[in-house]
Formats: structure tokens, sequence, C-alpha cells
């Protein structure tokens, strides 16, 4: 059962603080590198949310934020319905085709599920790029940021939209977190430990992944909503395959099942890709060495190894610091 233990508190504080000193004090590069990770973290708690506690690694995430940017897009520029109908709308669409994505690869495993979920993006990919309704392989722009001067925020400052992205990351996380801490959740985990056992138990599996694959896809959703937002300008190449294995790749640095975890490779990610390529344009390189080395370590990532490392002898330090003593103690003592 996925929980939250004093570590996983403690990097979260860790994380957000960092986060709110990059808003306070980097220059314009240093605020859209930060909205970057921002974005990108809440693609990775959508694949966490279905590889790290389901057991379903899935190539088709990237393209399912493309659908989220596309459909908000597409509603809002080219119908012109209001945003927030727009994004709204733009999320269903993206948590629907998600849940059917994930009922029909529900039956399927290893590799077959992630080589049916690389199929299902590159047809959405190959969609996009080939139809003139959607820009084609040249895009569609026309973008306007959401109109928050009602209460006086200014989205189109850097700072500003940071933070709107940072307080809808955290929404997200605790999302995320809710999800996996109801019942779904723990019958999920039960699904990926012994999918067996919970069918003699009368559970449903396919549906329970597929309600979990169908949720991760509203976060999905709303990273692609954002990630329009930010750029005011979208591709073909957001439901490019690639896109889904970079998140993988993050996922997996960061600490598969963990939630935190994966936050902590986005910015591990994005961080190492921007200093690496002021020196070569080769920092992929430079990045599947990091994920050779992490993968033959045997840590469960960055996060994993710390947690594996450090996490027990801190919940120790802290569950002793705050244990109240029995009055039998106190007379022992004395």
């Amino acid at each position: 059962m996925f929980r939250h233990t004093p570590l996983r508190y403690a990097a979260l504080v860790l994380l957000i603080g960092a986060a709110l000193t990059q808003t306070f004090t980097a220059g314009y590069f240093g605020l859209e590198i930060l909205i970057e990770i921002l974005i990108l973290g809440m693609l990775v708690l959508a694949l966490d949310l279905v590889a790290g506690s389901g057991g379903m690694v899935s190539l088709c995430h990237g393209a399912l934020m493309g659908v989220g940017a596309y459909a908000f897009v597409t509603l809002n520029v080219l119908v012109g319905l209001d945003p927030w109908l727009s994004t709204l709308a733009a999320v269903a669409v993206t948590a629907g085709i998600a849940w059917v994505i994930g009922a029909i690869c529900a039956r399927s495993h290893g590799i077959y599920f992630i080589m049916a979920t690389l199929a299902f993006g590159q047809m959405g990919y190959s969609y996009i790029f080939e139809s003139p309704l959607f820009g084609g392989d040249d895009g569609m722009g026309g973008i306007d940021r959401f109109d928050l001067t009602a209460i006086g925020l200014d989205l189109n400052d850097s700072k500003i939209f940071a933070l709107f992205c940072l307080a809808v990351l955290i929404a997200v996380y605790l999302f995320a977190a809710a999800i996996l801490k109801s019942g779904l959740g723990r019958s999920l985990i039960g699904v990926m430990h012994n999918e067996k056992r919970m069918k003699a138990l009368g559970q449903n599996t396919w549906r329970v992944k597929a309600d979990v694959f169908g949720l991760s896809g509203i976060i999905a959703g709303i990273a692609g909503v954002l990630a329009a937002q930010h750029i005011l300008f979208i591709s073909p190449g957001m439901l490019a395959w690639t896109v889904s294995g970079e998140a993988l790749v993050v996922v997996i640095l960061g600490g598969l099942g963990t939630l935190v975890g994966p936050l902590v490779g986005a910015a591990f990610f994005v961080l190492l890709k921007h200093q690496v390529s002021e020196v070569t344009s080769h920092w992929h390189l430079v990045v599947g060495v990091v994920l050779i080395a992490v993968v033959m370590s045997r840590a469960n990532g960055i996060f994993g190894w710390i947690e594996a490392r450090y996490g027990a002898w801190i919940d120790r330090r802290l569950t002793d610091s705050t244990r109240t003593e029995t009055p039998e103690e106190i007379l022992t003592d004395a």
C-alpha cells in the first residue's frame, strides 16, 4: 500500500522550497526551465500511477499529453469555446481515450502491453501529423494564456505562470496520492503483485486497470493543456513516442512507485539536459550512462536509493523523538 513516510514528506518540502526559491530568484531562462520541470512532473506522475503502482509500463502517455493539448487548442482557438470549458473538455476527452486504451490493453502484460500502448501512441501521432484540421506537421498557434486578471494575476508574467504551474502540480500530486490510498489504488497494487489471486477474490481486474489508466489520463491531459499554455504553440512532436520514452526514463531515474521519486527525476533530468547541452549536443549519451548506472545498481532510482539507505534510519529517529515515554519507562530511567 502507498504511504507517505517522513522522508517523502521531507523530500516534498525540499522540492517545493527549491521551486519557490527558483521562482523568486531566477531570470527568464531559469523560470522557463522551472516551468518545463513542473509540466514534466505532471506527466511523470501520470505515468508512475500506472507503471509504478500498476505494473503497466506505458509508451503512450506522451501522446495522451499531446491529445490534451490538441483538444484544448481545437476547442479554444478553432471553435472559440471559453478557455476554462475548453480545459475541462480537453481533460475529459484525454481521460476517455486513456480509459479506452487501458481497457483494450488490460488483458496484455509485459512487452505486449508496452507494444500495444506504443501502437496507440503512434496512431495518434500519425493522425495528427497528416490531418489538415490540426495543422498537420505545421502545428497550431494562436494560443492565449488563461485570463486571471480579475484576481490580479497576469499569467503572461513568467513568474506568475511558474507559481500557477507549481500550484497545479501540488494539486495533481495530492490527486494521485489520493487515488493510491483509495480502495481502487489498493486493488491496483494487489493486481500488480498477484492478478490471479485478485481475480479469485472477485475483483474485475481489467476494470481496475482501465479505471486507473483513465484517471492517469486526467493528469496527462492537464499537463498537455499547460504545455500548450507554456509554449503557446503545439506540434505533432508532442505525441511522438520519444516523449513517452523520456517520461519513462525520468520515472526510472527518480524511483518507480514512489510518486516523489519521479518529481526528483524530472528535476534531475531537465537540469542535466540543459547543463550538458551547453557543452555538447549529445546530452542523450550522458543521460543514457546515468540511466545504465541506476539500473545496474539495482536501486529503485535516485530517490529509491536514498529511501533504501536512509529511510528506515530517519523514520526511527523521528519516531524516537516524538514518542512519549510510558510511566513504567519513566520509573525505570529514574
